[in-house]
């Protein structure tokens, strides 16, 4: 056998395995979420209503669209769901910023720093007002 002066993600066993392992987990959670795992979720009672906002928005949307109780059930199903995920992303975004800025951090020195601070600061009040 010849040796492989590729980058070891790029061996196509390792990227045979990591394709193996991601789809393992895409059935188990198809499965899994088939399998009535979304329905035990929403049991607890819808997650957007937390705000009490939504509540707002489902009752206007009932009166104005004149939904049925099995639409309207639908409907606060697909809110939930959709919170859910904006949440989520929300979160991944947050993460995402508080990464980077943490590497930008390590690149700078102290002074440079605090500069970098100072203009990060000022973007958020330019961005509340």
């Amino acid at each position: 056998m010849f040796p492989d002066n590729r980058v070891a993600w790029q061996n196509p066993r390792v990227m045979t395995t990591l394709l193996l392992v991601f789809l393992c987990g895409a059935t188990v959670g198809a499965l899994a979420m088939r399998a009535g795992l979304h329905t035990a979720l929403h049991r607890s009672g819808p997650y957007w209503k937390e705000s009490g906002k939504e509540e707002v928005v489902l009752q206007r949307f009932k009166k104005e669209l004149s939904l049925t109780p099995a639409q309207a059930q639908q409907l606060e199903t697909v809110l939930d769901d959709f919170m859910m995920y904006y949440q989520t992303l929300q979160g991944q975004m947050d993460e995402v910023r508080a990464s980077g800025k943490d590497r930008i951090m390590r690149v700078l020195n102290d002074e440079q720093k605090k500069k970098f601070e100072r203009m990060i600061a000022d973007l958020q009040s330019k961005q509340i007002h």
